[in-house]
């Protein structure tokens, strides 16, 4: 028996306070029985004013290893997550190497393995080389030891139909999912940001909201026929809502996701034409944030996912047109959610879990995340003081890059501590050696 922590007087999903008793892996006391249970070896934590969430689960995140460790490793990425309070990442295939066979999937998965900070689960490439032309191997990937059950090639559109419609089929035979980065190409070509009013007055070419929209429509009505599971990657306009809630509507198997800056950021920053602002898809006008949030709100969007996506400096400190796509989240996820839906009346602490751990872990098919806070269960746990304001330094982050649209901001919440199969990996904000599953240290 390792000794374990007695967490004092925390309020699980914020709802009333109790005590939790942490050992061996799994919660092993609840209420008053948590005191009793406990013994001297044990660390005990004050966690008055403290709310308990079962460890989040981000169903995107880019880890850059193998190809581009300049930006982030699995090591550096996956210790952002913990200190964001996730115990569980989906790593997307748009690595170098292409995630797109058995042997990288397994590489990826054991790098997340030894790192220890939080299980990494592989996401496997649609088509080889994210060409969009031949299938991957998707069966060798969902049978090899990294057990990939979510398929994408994020990035990059599937836009051919027929491959498409070959993937959602073929995913059944293993319960997968595929996971669709939602862009028209042809709409797209050369497009900067989105396609509005700023876009016309700053002089940038538009991304317009019909070349995700058109994508959606035309896969879940694919994911009907063939009876596949459909998820929808980063959705961000309000048309694309719609669309989601229609298909819900008709029991078509499709899911979707919003990352926080599509919460919270509008279109209007590229004025500024700082490209810590240039994502893909794009920042949208309010009008869209408003329609992701209420899509958020009432059930139609599923899941928060970060698209945490790291860059080296070079990559983000040029003009505009030369800049990379994406910005980093991990770490400021969790804050936004509180900010958009928390603060705002929308969401309690157990939607927050239903969004951010319970639903992304169902539709990653990760059995021992997202699970209860209850006696038995896996002890993946994230400690959030919800009062707590901080101003968003990237300097001080743990990725390995700078790449944050929240820098300078203040946000409400702070992580206090992650634990992951009962072992701390973040300790009262700070990041500690985190042992991994085989017991070696990071």
């Amino acid at each position: 028996m390792m000794p374990g922590y007695l967490v004092r007087s925390v309020a699980p999903l914020g709802a009333e306070r109790t005590d939790l008793l942490l050992r061996d892996g799994v919660v092993v006391a609840l209420g008053r029985d948590a005191a009793s249970q406990a013994g001297s070896e044990d660390t005990v934590i004050d966690a008055d004013g403290l709310v308990a969430l079962p460890g989040l689960v981000d169903l995107h995140t880019h880890l850059r290893e193998p190809g581009r460790e300049d930006t982030e490793t699995v090591d550096s990425g996956t210790r952002a997550a913990a200190a964001g309070g996730f115990t569980a990442v989906h790593a997307m295939a748009n690595t170098a190497p292409v995630a797109d066979t058995a042997g990288v999937v397994e590489q990826v998965w054991r790098l997340g393995r030894d790192a220890g900070w939080a299980d990494v689960r592989p996401v496997g490439a649609v088509t080889i080389g994210l060409a969009g032309e031949r299938l991957a191997e998707l069966g060798a990937m969902a049978t090899s030891a990294a057990a990939v059950r979510v398929f994408s090639d994020d990035g990059r559109c599937v836009w051919d139909p027929v491959l498409m419609r070959r993937a959602l089929e073929y995913t059944k035979a293993f319960d997968g999912v595929v996971a669709q980065h939602a862009q028209e190409p042809r709409l797209t070509v050369d497009a900067q940001m989105h396609e509005g009013v700023v876009s016309a007055e700053i002089g940038l070419t538009g991304w317009p909201a019909v070349a995700e929209e058109a994508i959606i429509a035309r896969d879940v009505l694919l994911a009907e026929h063939v009876g596949g599971r459909l998820h929808v990657q980063h959705l961000s306009t309000a048309g694309s809502v719609e669309i989601i809630r229609w298909a819900k509507a008709r029991g078509i198997a499709v899911t979707a996701e919003a990352t926080p800056h599509h919460l919270l950021l509008t279109d209007e920053l590229a004025r500024s034409y700082d490209p810590v602002y240039k994502v893909n898809p794009p920042l949208r006008t309010a009008e869209d944030v408003a329609a992701v949030r209420a899509g958020l709100a009432d059930g139609t969007i599923d899941v928060v996912a970060t698209d945490h996506a790291p860059h080296a400096v070079q990559d983000k400190d040029c003009e505009w047109a030369a800049a990379a796509f994406g910005m980093t989240g991990l770490e400021t996820c969790l804050a936004v959610v509180q900010q958009v839906m928390v603060e705002e009346g929308s969401f309690t602490w157990a939607d927050v879990a239903r969004v951010l751990s319970h639903t992304p872990a169902r539709i990653g098919r990760v059995t021992d995340h997202g699970r209860p806070i209850a006696v038995g269960e896996p002890a993946n746990l994230t400690l959030v003081d919800p009062a707590a304001r901080r101003t968003i330094d990237p300097r001080v982050q743990q990725t390995a890059s700078r790449n944050s649209p929240f820098a300078g901001r203040e946000l409400p919440g702070e992580v206090r501590w992650t634990f992951l199969r009962g072992r701390a990996t973040i300790a009262d904000t700070v990041a500690v050696l985190a042992p991994s599953r085989t017991g070696a240290h990071a």
